[in-house]
């Protein structure tokens, strides 16, 4: 079996609500994302979506994922779809870095392997059954009782895991959030206060040993060694997001002992191979785990839910589901969605996603 065409369509996406991170520091009303058709010899065809949060989350942007499959398709045509390692291993000698541009050949291969093996994604990952997966809402920074009035709404969806955005200089002010909305929390809810890297070392040590809460505190700071400072100085447990790229960074955070918690995100880290292998090292170091994706449809969102249905209760939290922010929809009623709380991958071989192509317009590039 061999690469034949490389299909790429470029689709926005507007999210239904504008959305801040970090005191409102970073807003976001559009995301573009990329979506890959990868086609064979053998009339097999598999899909994938690239779709960074916007420009100013890390650094990844829409049209560099295109621009990186233009520099790419030369070393990934004429290949194997179904040898993942050196589909990645000519990926990452033709292009080094830029882990986001590959994530979505990585998938669409991915997609084409179970297929071909007809059995779904989860279970080439080493699941035993369609785990369902609770998801966890993404509550957009803002007063206390903004952000406490998002979480009431977030629940009458089936939410009961929540991601409250917070984070600036005003300690008094993130002081009071935090007090806030864990007082104001359902019993039986639980919470993740995501700070998105916004706080110095200094803020996240003076708020953190202020507060009576207890609860995960995600990205307190830029780099992974402000982080591990943060991290040796409070009680709450640390959730790492933005700082871990690569399977080194991931390794270093382990040996600083930085966290006891990560978010796996395929889009971030390169697709679902190199996620793979993050999520086995995390099972192996005792992390407990929300593996979800960046941004995107509902396609890149089931990428991610078969990776964390497949992985074992005591390491696997919740997912977000971006696609729920969205106000479109490109692959309508497919893929994992949210059902009372939950969402289960598909039991269709491959990923079980597939884009209507008139939807998503006319391709921007055809390699071939």
């Amino acid at each position: 079996m061999k690469i034949t065409r490389i299909t790429v369509f470029q689709v926005d996406l507007p999210l239904e609500h504008p959305y801040w991170l970090s005191g409102g520091r970073l807003k976001f009303e559009m995301l573009d994302s990329t979506f890959v058709r990868i086609d064979t010899d053998e009339g097999i065809s598999g899909w994938g979506e690239g779709c960074p949060w916007g420009t100013t989350y890390l650094p990844a942007h829409g049209p560099g994922i295109r621009a990186g499959i233009a520099t790419l398709a030369p070393a990934v045509l004429g290949r194997d779809p179904r040898a993942l390692r050196a589909v990645n291993e000519a990926m990452d000698v033709q292009l080094p870095g830029h882990l986001y541009v590959k994530s979505a050949i990585d998938i669409a291969c991915w997609d084409i392997l179970g297929q071909v093996a007809g059995l779904p994604l989860w279970q080439l990952f080493g699941g035993d059954k369609a785990q369902p997966v609770a998801i966890n809402s993404s509550i957009s920074t803002g007063t206390p009782e903004e952000m406490i009035s998002r979480i009431h709404k977030a629940r009458e969806i089936g939410y009961r895991v929540h991601s409250a955005k917070l984070g600036g200089h005003d300690t008094d002010v993130d002081i009071a959030r935090i007090e806030a909305i864990s007082a104001a929390l359902p019993t039986g809810d639980k919470l993740t206060f995501d700070i998105n890297r916004a706080w110095t070392p200094a803020v996240a040590v003076q708020v953190l040993n202020s507060v009576a809460a207890r609860d995960w505190v995600e990205q307190p700071c830029e780099t992974l060694e402000q982080c591990a400072h943060v991290a040796r100085r409070v009680a709450n447990p640390i959730m790492l997001d933005e700082c871990l790229h690569t399977f080194q960074d991931h390794l270093n955070a382990w040996q600083l002992q930085a966290c006891e918690g990560i978010k796996v995100k395929p889009n971030r880290v390169g697709g679902l191979t190199k996620a793979l292998q993050i999520r086995d090292f995390g099972v192996s170091v005792g992390w407990q785990m929300h593996i979800e994706d960046l941004g995107g449809s509902a396609l890149a969102d089931t990428a991610a839910i078969h990776l964390a249905s497949a992985t074992p209760d005591a390491y696997r939290l919740a997912s977000w589901l971006c696609h729920q922010h969205l106000a479109v929809d490109p692959v309508p009623g497919q893929g994992a969605r949210n059902l009372g709380g939950f969402a289960t991958p598909p039991d269709t071989p491959g990923l079980g996603v597939r884009p209507d192509e008139d939807a998503l317009g006319a391709p921007v590039a055809v390699y071939t």
